[in-house]
């Protein structure tokens, strides 16, 4: 009886270590990773066609978007690069997208100062409440990952700005200033992105009083969701054991992610893991559940995944863009018909809080959770 009392709060004395997340548990100078977070094996290396990848996987070129051509007299032809890349990846990425080289190269050195903050600090913005309009935590739900990701990270909400500032950390003393100034401009390119991927879909032109008239939803993007999740993958002794984030697909219309030069995204694509190469100043996009759900399947969100590595510490911005919260999500009326019946049920962004605060959400499980049989 007390050998099984001991060894309880012995597990339990661990389990609350681990939810300080894996800076905290770095900086105990560890030389192996605990069991909380090795993957199955089938997790770390499997393909969906369950075979076993070996061999190092190779740099995928994604589909490029040259932003300022988009805006210009090639746009038709950019269009059915980004129809083709929405169809075919989920992923594409985009450059000349007009911000500065030191705005992004500031937002990076900002949130790896925030990292490099004091336990101490850091822990003042810990929170197990996926609601939270400012979150710092680990893995991806702590609230129910059976196994925990080898990753921290701090979720700003950004909209209304003015309302969220007053909460996002003080600390580093540029964090508010620099993640403010990317927010907005992020914002601003995500609305340009989704409107070519109206038009692209054949609603932009829509000027109808339709729900899902390309002008009317535009405007409800001005006012939609944005949530900024600052990511960090530390070192890791062990990194052919765990994962940064295992394989899933993000729960908005679009996702604008900014890396620093440490590689670790990997795509599925063709029934293959494959590690998308950083390009300099430019931007990943790729498709979220929304987006899929709302073109009634015809763009997809697509499995992703991040590995780390025993060297270097990798740090990345991701951007995630939706509707307003409380915002109904449902196909278009326009992309269902005869021949493409409707395809998912009606959601929102409270759906998806609740099933992955209940649920070990793993591949595109949410997404799943909301198809018509």
């Amino acid at each position: 009886m007390g050998l099984a009392y001991e060894t309880k709060r012995e597990d339990d004395s661990l389990e609350s270590q681990y939810h300080k997340g894996v800076l905290h548990l770095c900086e105990t100078g560890i030389t192996k990773i605990p069991n909380k977070y090795i993957f199955p094996i089938e997790d770390r290396l499997r393909n969906t066609l369950g075979e076993e990848q070996t061999a190092e996987c190779v740099g995928l070129e994604l589909p490029v978007i040259d932003f300022a051509e988009l805006q210009g007299s090639k746009r038709s032809q950019v269009l059915k690069s980004l129809s083709k890349a929405c169809e075919e990846y989920g992923f594409f990425q985009v450059i000349n997208h007009g911000i500065p080289h030191d705005d992004l190269a500031n937002m990076i050195d900002v949130a790896k100062e925030f990292f490099e903050l004091p336990f101490e600090e850091r822990e003042k913005y810990m929170s197990l409440d996926l609601h939270s309009p400012v979150r710092y935590g680990t893995s991806f739900s702590q609230n129910s990952d059976k196994t925990f990701c080898w990753r921290d990270l701090l979720k700003l909400t950004c909209h209304p700005l003015s309302d969220m500032l007053p909460f996002w950390p003080s600390s580093p003393v540029k964090l508010r200033q620099v993640a403010a100034l990317h927010s907005k401009q992020i914002k601003f390119l995500f609305l340009m992105i989704m409107g070519a991927v109206l038009e692209s879909l054949g609603l932009a032109s829509s000027s109808t009083c339709e729900d899902d008239g390309g002008e009317k939803i535009l405007k409800q993007f001005e006012g939609g969701s944005q949530v900024m999740v600052l990511n960090c993958y530390p070192q890791c002794p062990e990194p052919d054991l765990t994962l940064g984030m295992p394989s899933h697909s993000d729960y908005g219309f679009l996702t604008v992610l900014l890396q620093d030069e440490a590689e670790g995204l990997q795509v599925l694509h063709q029934g293959k893991w494959i590690t998308v190469k950083p390009l300099s100043n430019s931007f990943v996009v790729n498709v979220g559940d929304h987006l899929e759900i709302f073109s009634n399947g015809r763009y997809k969100s697509v499995l992703h995944r991040v590995l780390v590595n025993p060297s270097k510490l990798r740090v990345s911005v991701a951007s995630l863009h939706s509707l307003p919260f409380d915002a109904i999500v449902r196909p278009s009326t326009k992309l269902v018909n005869e021949a493409n019946p409707r395809r998912y049920k009606d959601t929102d962004f409270g759906s998806f809080v609740d099933y992955i605060s209940t649920c070990d959400s793993k591949e595109k499980s949410f997404l799943e959770s909301r198809k018509l049989s």
